[in-house]
């Protein structure tokens, strides 16, 4: 059989030699393309549906959120099972699939009954969304924003640069399908109430809830001609960012006082910067820190998306304030 084989190679060379060189070819090319990651994926087929509750406890969040999404998921085309876990103020349901199942088919079915499950959520305790399309080893890439030496940007500060500079451009990388934001302080508007002075005046947390929402809006008022060209006629209300933020909330008309003057929101509260509530953090060499994790796009390369991100975070360097650096510490 081998002696018939070298026969027929000897006798048909060219042929042989396309047939060699089509191999080998394709043999690089499958080098070159095949993904390559630290450990197999061997992740089933699941969708995450994530629900923010907050101040919810975990009893109220199994029966009022996890158990209506659980309930709408059953009956799915190849559904293999449903599993929840429900903590202070976050749902999350994991719907698994049989293996095979086309990941995007199965979260388009989970869409399609995710409309159902909301309707069956009591208002005010959350919409529950679709967590990223990743897998259990799609952590690809974390990093820390921290000070470079002499520097002392502040944790709310730091944590910013990550929400609107470095998250966002990583979020445009190619295989990238989703960036989260750890530790830090993150940076709210306060409106801290002074209970006497509200009583005094008669307002309720409700006026001033009301009076903020309706002071922070933007209206559009159609246009008007005039010689023959359209001008564009909008209401602007939206609270401006930045300490102008802080004096248009300051002046919010909450209501009017007994003999008719206007109460604002700074005589009844202190208005200024704060952080979010925080549970969780991230600690960089004995110090409390800023970062974030990538998570690459299910079936992904890899070592290219990889590469793709080391070049961008060149480009976010660059963009960052003066003392800031971005600090890979896992890739």
């Amino acid at each position: 059989m081998i002696n018939r084989l070298i026969s027929m190679a000897l006798a048909n060379r060219l042929l042989t030699l396309v047939l060699v060189l089509a191999l080998t070819g394709g043999g690089v090319y499958s080098v070159l393309k095949v993904p390559i990651d630290s450990f197999p994926d061997v992740t089933p087929s699941m969708v995450q549906i994530y629900t923010s509750s907050p101040g919810l406890s975990p009893v109220d969040v199994e029966t009022q959120v996890s158990y209506p999404i659980e309930i709408s998921m059953y009956g799915l085309p190849g559904l293999d099972r449903v599993q929840s876990t429900s903590i202070f103020g976050l749902s999350r349901v994991s719907v698994y699939f049989e293996d095979g199942t086309d990941i995007y088919f199965a979260r388009r079915l989970v869409m399609e009954r995710l409309a159902a499950a909301r309707e069956e959520i009591p208002d005010g305790l959350g919409d529950p969304q679709l967590g990223p399309i990743t897998s259990g080893l799609g952590q690809v890439f974390l990093y820390e924003i921290r000070n470079e030496e002499g520097a002392k940007h502040s944790l709310m500060e730091r944590r910013t640069a990550q929400d609107w500079i470095a998250k966002p451009m990583l979020r445009t990388v190619p295989g990238v399908t989703g960036v989260l934001s750890i530790g830090g302080q993150q940076k709210q508007y306060q409106v801290r109430l002074d209970q006497n002075a509200m009583v005094a005046r008669d307002i309720t947390v409700a006026d001033v809830r009301s009076a903020i929402v309706a002071n922070n809006r933007n209206v559009g008022a159609s246009f008007i001609n005039r010689g023959g060209e359209e001008y564009v006629v909008r209401g602007y209300g939206w609270i401006d960012p930045g300490k102008q933020g802080l004096q248009d909330i300051r002046r919010i008309q909450v209501k009017r006082g007994a003999n008719g003057e206007p109460v604002h929101l700074d005589d009844i509260a202190e208005v200024g910067y704060g952080p979010s509530i925080r549970r969780g953090t991230l600690v960089a060499n004995g110090e409390e820190s800023v970062g974030g994790y990538v998570l690459k796009l299910i079936g992904s390369n890899t070592q290219q998306v990889l590469a793709a991100i080391e070049e961008r975070v060149t480009s976010i360097q660059a963009a960052l304030p003066d003392g800031m650096t971005l600090k890979p510490f896992y890739s």
